[in-house]
């Protein structure tokens, strides 16, 4: 059970010393550290100490910068990049290479100025666009757009509506407005664009006219000239705004070599990032700080060492019971364990001084994925993306645990496809039948079959229910012991496990022993539930009552949960042999491995999550549930966490 044991850290050390121990700290990776509480009964000299602001402020505001920047070049000067491509490697000096950073921010600066040039150039184009839209309509009118009539005369611009037919309108105004005419200079979809001319005598009626059709005026406040002359100068102006966005674009494209140097200083002021928040933590004097945290115990002498060589005074505390819940949590497993932990994280944390499930569970977590998928061709591409994901991309942290995952489960998978011949489904057998209609090769070597052993798979599912159930109590017994309390174990466990002995019994050796075994187990599930009732008979009674209905119908619903490992089996090795099926109908090789493998890549991939959300229940309902705390928090410590490149250690 690998949660790896914590303990406590208090620090004061000269104020000098500040950055060159967070810097070793950071390297080391082993402390994470948290904020001093300062209550009313701490020392007199705990309430001279104060927090200092720190550069978190001037950090973030150049890593947003840098990632602006990035932005950029990902946008104007793309380069394909593989998914499976594995990150540069560096050396811790060369990620915190000063004259790398200030190059690369000095790079970031120019083409932020770059972008700001061209979100300038692209807002002119648009308003010129908007004003070259608002001209085109007017290219015709050989009249300036500033004229509004003569010392007789009013001329207008406006819209009508399309669906306003024009004619009667001509009517209506020679009718009501004698001395007007209006004069149609474009129209498009929707709209009809017109020019009044009227005598001063009748502007009004004709205005009136106009109004009952939806007319609407449109003026062009301190335009001058025709819109044809408008529109060459908004030509010209759009023409400028293109080159000034084009220029600025083709500056940050030329500098398209510079983006492994910002990424590396956006991996490098993370860290400073993730420092400086740490540092706004400590508590401080003039001439001092204090520094509390939390570090794994394992890392000791590396922490000793480190302390060593700095002018501080510190002690370290393993916590308490009473400090538990909020000591992090760190696990620790073997190669073959460790993929695990995603499970788990997922779920939540164990809490600190309770058990870590990751080595009991995952034999079961990946021996129940394989009989859920069972197919050797799914196996197999399980394990080609565990290769991909491990060995070329070399991915680390969740997405290296899940290529863990990938494998074991991989491996998990090929051997139940082997048990029950399957290999994308009946994929071999169906190509043999169309190569060769007389072949006797109709189904590959199988220990037991989905289709032809359905109550044999499915009693299997619910022994290893079963197995798993008593694993849970069985670790229930154990916590219970190591924490001092083995009766509740003997009271609460152990007594099922005699109940089930017992009717075991029944069974094998008759109805005597049978009977004395159940009422010992009987007897001690009674005196479980009269102590947690303290005493009170009718609180045991009700009590009793309980144990035994939410046990029997417990253990009962969770073992009857495995049978969804034999209903997934199934559904997979139907689904799949349903598309070669129709795969074969043509009649033609390369059609049906066109439908079998697309029918078999989609049910690959409904399974692939659907097997790992039934297994993650299993696991978290049926088996958790027995002896899992949860609620611990992440060990979290000061260290050096990169995205775009990979850290040697120096020799």
């Amino acid at each position: 059970m690998a949660i790896v044991q914590m303990k406590h850290l208090r620090l004061i050390a000269v104020s000098e010393e500040q950055d060159a121990l967070l810097d070793e700290l950071q390297r080391v990776g082993c402390v994470e550290i948290s904020t001093p509480e300062i209550t009313e009964d701490a020392p007199d000299w705990a309430r001279l100490l104060r927090r200092k602001s720190s550069s978190l402020d001037e950090v973030s505001a150049q890593l947003a910068s840098l990632r602006t920047a990035l932005d950029a070049l990902n946008k104007y000067a793309p380069v394909k990049e593989g998914m499976l491509t594995p990150r540069p490697v560096v050396t811790v000096d060369e990620l915190f290479n000063r004259q790398t950073a200030d190059r690369a921010l000095k790079t970031a600066g120019e083409i932020n100025c770059r972008l700001t040039e061209i979100s300038a150039a692209v807002s002119d184009e648009n308003r010129l666009q908007a004003l070259r839209a608002g001209y085109l309509p007017w290219k015709e009118l050989d009249l300036p757009l500033e004229t509004e009539g003569t010392s007789q005369t009013e001329i207008v611009l406006g819209v009508i509506p399309s669906s306003a037919p024009l004619d009667p309108i001509h009517l209506e105004l020679q009718e009501k407005a004698p001395l007007s005419q209006m004069i149609v200079v474009s129209a498009e979809k929707g709209q009809q664009y017109v020019m009044l001319l009227c005598h001063k005598a009748d502007f009004s009626a004709a205005l009136d006219v106009l109004k009952s059709r939806s007319f609407s005026q449109v003026r062009f406040k301190g335009v001058t000239g025709t819109a044809a002359e408008n529109l060459r100068s908004v030509d010209v102006q759009i023409a400028d705004a293109g080159q000034r966005r084009a220029a600025a674009e083709a500056a940050i494209t030329a500098l398209g070599d510079e983006r492994s140097e910002i990424k590396l200083t956006i991996d490098r002021l993370t860290q400073d990032a993730q420092k400086e928040a740490d540092r706004e933590r400590l508590m401080c004097t003039d001439q001092t700080f204090l520094l509390e945290g939390w570090y794994s115990a394992p890392d000791e002498e590396a922490l000793l060492e480190v302390l060593s060589r700095h002018a501080c005074a510190w002690e370290s505390q393993i916590p308490t019971e009473a400090e538990y819940p909020e000591v992090p949590v760190k696990l620790k497993n073997s190669k073959l364990v460790q993929p695990l932990n995603m499970v788990t994280e997922m779920y939540s944390l164990p809490a600190y001084g309770s058990l870590d499930p990751n080595p009991l569970m995952a034999p079961f977590f990946v021996l129940f994925y394989g009989i859920m998928m069972a197919d050797m061709g799914y196996g197999l591409l399980m394990l080609i993306g565990w290769f991909l994901i491990t060995r070329v991309k070399k991915a680390k942290g969740t997405m290296g645990n899940l290529g863990g995952l990938l494998g074991l489960c991989g491996v998990s998978t090929f051997i139940f496809g082997a048990l029950t011949g399957g290999f994308f489904g009946d994929f071999l057998p169906q190509i043999a039948k169309l190569i060769n209609p007389n072949t006797a090769f109709t189904e590959l070597p199988a220990l037991f079959t989905p289709l032809n052993d359905t109550i044999t798979i499915l009693i299997g599912s619910l022994v290893l229910g079963f197995i798993q159930t008593i694993t849970g109590m069985a670790v229930s017994v154990y916590k219970k012991c190591r924490d001092g309390d083995p009766l509740s174990g003997l009271l609460d466990e152990v007594a099922w496990w005699i109940i089930l002995i017992s009717v075991v019994c029944l069974i094998l050796a008759g109805q005597t022993v049978g009977l004395v075994v159940l009422i010992i187990g009987f007897v001690l599930l009674a005196a479980g539930q009269f102590r947690n009732s303290k005493g009170n008979i009718f609180g045991a009674l009700g009590g009793l009552f309980g144990a035994i209905y939410n046990g029997v119908t417990g253990i009962f619903s969770d073992v009857l949960s495995y049978s969804r490992l034999m209903a997934l089996m199934l559904s997979g090795s139907i689904i799949a042999s349903v598309f070669n099926t129709l795969g074969a109908v043509p009649g033609n090789v390369v059609i049906f491995i066109v439908i079998s493998m697309f029918g078999n890549l989609l049910n690959f991939a409904l399974n692939i999550l659907g097997c790992y959300v039934h297994d993650l229940r299993l696991q978290c309902l049926e088996f958790f549930g027995r002896f899992y705390v949860d609620g611990g928090k992440a060990f979290r410590p000061l260290s050096i966490n990169t995205n775009y490149v990979d850290i040697i250690k120096e020799d």
